[in-house]
């Protein structure tokens, strides 16, 4: 039996990664200090003869008693709305919490993936991205104690393959999203869905004809999944490469649930990046994989999974 440490297993993200690996006859520990994850994506999985939850915030030493496979270091506020409020956390969970994973790796021998994100490509200059790209980052800006935090992870991760020969993988996750997100994370789908369920002003920053491209949680961890199965050791690209403005997202989720919401618009924040599309090809040469859930199906779901939370 295989043994998988997850790091912010009772996020959004690493809530369904526990699920995968349970169902596939893993036994999985999920780590989380349940700053911005919630014991209500895991209370499902309590109780499995094959999950073990522990508390705890991996900024400071992680120790976990015997055998582990692999190491997925989701642990990280990852909303706008959470990393803007807790910017010493974002960054200390990306340096530290990196580093004290990746010497737990190499102790125990086990393959280490870093959840990354397409924000280390900041606001970009090429489109669609590739991994190739280097970026186009403030490191100063309020943004950055993200987009940093997750560079130097990529950077210490490489280090660590190189130097100490951890078997490492990379994902660069582009926009998810889907059941288990947060009503208030702020985030592009969520903040849409809930205003539009409640009839209330649609929140568009700027001119909304700033672009993203969504894909649903099932096909990210179908792709993290055969990432960490694959001889890949350099980062990959990880989203859907159907493009959107916000604006015409904002315009179909109004028509899908039928609101009376009407679009109001807000300025831009800071360093907020004009356009968002993964290159994927690398993802599908390397590891076979593409998205296959549309844009209207996941939102369909994800729109059922928020009419139930505002019922409860």
């Amino acid at each position: 039996m295989k043994r998988t440490l997850i790091t912010g297993g009772a996020g959004f993200i690493g809530s369904h990664l526990c699920d995968r690996f349970i169902q596939e006859g893993h036994e999985v520990v999920c780590m989380d200090n349940f700053i911005t994850g919630s014991p209500d994506n895991i209370a499902h999985l309590i109780g499995h003869p094959r999950f073990h939850v522990i508390r705890h915030d991996v900024s400071n030493h992680v120790y976990i008693a015997g055998n582990l496979d692999y190491i997925l270091h989701f642990a990280s506020p990852a909303s706008p709305i959470d990393y803007l409020k807790l910017p010493i956390q974002t960054l200390k969970v990306g340096a530290l919490g990196t580093h004290n994973l990746l010497g737990l790796a190499k102790a125990k021998n086990a393959r280490f993936l870093l959840a990354s994100t397409s924000e280390v490509y900041g606001d970009p200059l090429i489109h669609p991205q590739q991994e190739s790209y280097w970026g186009n980052v403030n490191p100063v800006g309020v943004r950055g104690v993200y987009d940093e935090a997750k560079r130097f992870a990529e950077a210490i991760t490489m280090a660590y393959q190189r130097y100490h020969r951890v078997e490492t993988r990379i994902v660069r996750i582009f926009n998810t999203y889907g059941p288990r997100m947060r009503a208030n994370d702020g985030r592009v789908v969520s903040n849409f869905i809930n205003q539009a369920l409640r009839n209330l002003p649609i929140t568009v920053y700027g001119d909304g004809l700033q672009t993203r491209s969504f894909q649903y949680c099932d096909d990210l961890v179908e792709g993290i999944w055969r990432l960490l199965h694959s001889d890949e050791a350099e980062p990959v690209n990880i989203g859907n490469p159907n493009e959107i403005t916000i604006l015409n997202f904002a315009e179909e989720v109004i028509a899908w649930i039928q609101s009376e919401s009407k679009i109001v618009f807000e300025a831009l924040p800071e360093d907020d990046p004009k356009i968002r599309q993964p290159d994927i090809r690398k993802a599908i040469e390397v590891l076979g994989w593409r998205p296959k859930i549309s844009r209207e199906e996941g939102v369909q779901k994800t729109i059922a999974f928020f009419r139930e939370y505002l019922k409860a």
